[in-house]
């Protein structure tokens, strides 16, 4: 057996040992990258896994790998999936890919009916969350509850966003929305069967996946402007 191989698996109140180490990797890795996050406290982590609202990736022998959690906002009418964070060593191993997958599939069986959103500065959870179904939306998409915005407040990008009124950031906003998608499968087995032929198993709306290259330039750029913007109202 393999005891450096990741487990990924529903996070319980038997891991909250890892909370401290979690919640510092995820500032590290902020301060690392030059971007930000809203910070949690270790008893906030704990708190999702006496919830039963956080994946966790361990190895036989213990070592903590990776975590992700859930939130919820606007009565569940909106989830997300946040704080996703791999330790260094297993980085671009693909666990962070299996602790997605984990968690979504967690959110949609816990809620749903919610629409499941992110917001994120790195072109490889983009890509993950891609695959599993969500588009890129404008800011206005997204929840309007207070409390999600307060979070990112200990963002190093919080003057950017509210400069913009909350409108735009460095951050792409990500959305899966589970009736469109239900309308959308809906449409195209009723086309499929007037026409005789089987309906494809799964939509690429808008072909995002299609020009993955083509927006990540562009969101590249998107971040050039707004950080240039932001240095010339601090000079």
């Amino acid at each position: 057996m393999n005891e450096n191989k990741p487990i990924v698996r529903l996070a319980t109140p038997a891991d909250q040992h890892y909370a401290e180490l979690i919640t510092t990797e995820m500032e590290e890795s902020a301060k690392a990258r030059g971007t930000g996050i809203a910070k949690r406290s270790p008893d906030y982590i704990r708190q999702k896994m006496e919830e039963g609202k956080a994946v966790i990736a361990v190895t036989e022998a213990g070592t903590w790998v990776g975590f992700c959690y859930i939130e919820e906002w606007e009565h569940r009418k909106y989830v997300a999936n946040s704080g996703l964070i791999v330790a260094p060593e297993f980085r671009k191993t693909g666990v962070a890919t299996e602790i997605k997958r984990k968690i979504f599939e967690l959110s949609r069986q816990k809620y749903p009916n919610s629409k499941i959103f992110g917001l994120t500065t790195g072109l490889a959870v983009m890509k993950i969350n891609s695959d599993l179904g969500y588009e890129p939306v404008t800011y206005s998409e997204l929840t309007n509850d207070e409390a999600f915005w307060k979070g990112c407040q200990s963002c190093i990008n919080y003057d950017i966003l509210m400069s913009k009124g909350r409108k735009n950031c460095l951050c792409t906003a990500m959305l899966f929305d589970p009736a469109e998608v239900a309308e959308k499968q809906q449409l195209q087995q009723s086309a499929a069967q007037q026409n005789g032929v089987a309906a494809p198993e799964k939509d690429q709306k808008r072909h995002f996946k299609d020009n993955f290259n083509l927006f990540a330039r562009w969101m590249r750029f998107k971040q050039y402007v707004l950080l240039k913007a932001s240095k010339k109202r601090k000079v």
